[in-house]
């Protein structure tokens, strides 16, 4: 494991501030909100309180700053390094069938029930709750995956396991390029799409339906949001 002082290295100051409480701080990041397919994933990391005043290993970073072999190579540092963790997932089925938003609070609410330790604070990236109230205390900052440690680690965690389980769908979904896109729009996921349509892990009440999908009678599923309202 290596170490080194980075301008873009995420620290603990924040974290420190409920550890000097005897509080347990964990960082909270989602992956997949806005693919075509695919799960949606909530990574959960619990900062070991042996940190604080520490160093943070030079592997915990914003995922969406690493290249994929990085991120692959950093998952093992960062899981070690956290005294607990988990992920929590929503199926592109759930995505559909619940919205976003609710698919969020879903895979978080199943993440944290997977972690083998309470948690008293969580940091979440951006402005929105999606955790509230599993958790007492819920601090949102904006980019917090950039700067908080905790939020980072999270974002490693959460973003490996989902490229993981896409490129094994890569396996059975070969028309759709989902080993190099992940579910994400882009060239080859769009031809997929024109030549042989929605697959299963497709979310098909998305707005890509009306534009990339030509057949007739591959419509765009209709969703019910929490009022019963069509979207």
């Amino acid at each position: 494991m290596t170490r080194r002082p980075s301008r873009a290295q995420p620290g603990l100051s924040v974290e420190e501030t409920f550890h000097a409480d005897g509080l347990t701080v964990a960082g909270i990041d989602e992956v997949g909100k806005g693919a075509w397919a695919g799960p949606l994933v909530v990574g959960i990391a619990v900062v070991p309180k042996h940190a604080y005043g520490g160093t943070v290993p030079s592997e915990v970073r914003d995922s969406k700053t690493m290249s994929e072999k990085s991120r692959e190579a950093a998952f093992d540092v960062v899981r070690d390094w956290s005294s607990a963790w988990s992920t929590g997932w929503a199926t592109s089925r759930e995505c559909d069938e619940l919205g976003m938003a609710d698919a969020q609070r879903l895979a978080c609410r199943r993440a944290i029930e997977s972690l083998s330790v309470p948690v008293d604070v969580a940091i979440v990236d951006g402005r929105w709750d999606f955790v509230s109230p599993q958790i007492p205390v819920v601090e949102m900052r904006i980019k917090a995956d950039r700067d908080c440690a905790s939020v980072a680690a999270a974002s490693v965690l959460a973003k490996v396991a989902r490229d993981r389980h896409m490129r094994e769908l890569a396996v059975h979904y070969p028309y759709w390029s989902f080993e190099s896109n992940k579910g994400y729009p882009c060239g080859l996921h769009r031809a997929g799409l024109h030549a042989w349509g929605a697959s299963h892990e497709h979310r098909t009440s998305w707005a890509f339906m009306d534009t990339c999908v030509p057949w007739a009678g591959a419509n765009r599923r209709e969703r019910r949001g929490s009022q019963g309202r069509l979207f």
